[in-house]
């Protein structure tokens, strides 16, 4: 089992391009649950260790019901990951998060369509883990604080309303959102945030607004959005560059909630998913 406590990134290829990232080396991790969306970059700022993981491939060839979620976490657990930061962009579905804020949410809200494999049991094992708090507070307070150390606006709490994507709302449906008093909507963070509490990893989002979703009466263009979404990765670089070595110098400790998961009883298990389980709950 690995007791290593490494920092992992799932965003968008725009991490690379932080100044002053050292890439060290490309993991090719084959996992029980297939490959992940690319190799997971071993890099460093600062001389702080982390890994990365493209959430939608190096060149951006996944759709969001594509992306292997099991894979990606499963990747990250294997070498060590024990805090996830991920980054999206997302639309807003409340007047007082405007474009190019930065919203740090506490819940989700599953509205995919049964597509996405979103549980690493099954098989032969039966787990029930608690997503009744899916973010872990202690990461999502170091975000904030950074986030207002680096001058990026941002707003903790809130729902983030995942939907399955990939074309984006129609006026009716993102009116029934507002109704759910989302805070968000996106395509990519479930089934990924209760994989990593399934596998004992500190999860949090930095969810990236672009536009208004649909339900405003201006509708954006595409080259508005755009626009946006290159200011949002400059500021989530400023971000990163001083929340890395932070979370690296100040690994917390949690109480990871799959230690007792399982409910098949262990003689019923064999070695492969024997194996599976070790690095889940190690």
């Amino acid at each position: 089992m690995n007791s290593k406590r490494e920092i992992g990134i799932i965003g968008g290829s725009g991490v690379y391009k932080i100044e002053g990232i050292e890439i060290v080396q490309e993991h090719e991790i084959i996992t029980p649950f297939g490959s992940p969306s690319s190799a997971v970059i071993e890099a460093k700022i600062n001389g702080e260790k982390f890994y990365f993981i493209p959430r939608h491939g190096k060149s951006h060839t996944l759709l969001p019901s594509e992306v292997n979620y099991r894979a990606n976490i499963f990747a990250l657990k294997t070498l060590g990951v024990k805090y996830v930061i991920s980054a999206s962009a997302v639309g807003s579905l409340k007047d007082e998060l405007p474009p190019t804020t930065f919203v740090l949410p506490s819940q989700f809200i599953d509205w995919t369509k049964g597509l996405r494999k979103r549980t690493f049991f099954g098989e032969g094992i039966v787990g029930h883990v608690s997503t009744a708090i899916p973010v872990n507070l202690t990461l999502q307070d170091l975000i904030a604080k950074t986030c207002k150390e680096v001058g990026v606006k941002y707003s903790k709490g809130g729902s983030y309303l995942c939907i399955e994507g990939p074309q984006f709302s129609s006026k009716a449906e993102s009116a029934i959102y507002r109704e759910f008093d989302a805070s968000v909507i996106g395509m990519t963070n479930v089934p990924e945030s209760y994989l990593a509490k399934e596998a004992g990893m500190a999860y949090a989002t930095i969810a990236m607004v672009t536009d208004y979703d649909c339900w405003k009466e201006h509708h954006c263009t595409v080259e508005e959005v755009m626009n946006t979404m290159k200011t949002n990765n400059e500021y989530v670089k400023r971000v990163l560059l001083k929340l890395i070595p932070a979370l690296a110098q100040n690994k917390f400790d949690f109480n990871p909630e799959n230690q007792n998961a399982v409910m098949t009883d262990p003689k019923m298990i064999d070695s492969e998913h024997k194996k599976i389980l070790e690095i889940l709950l190690g």
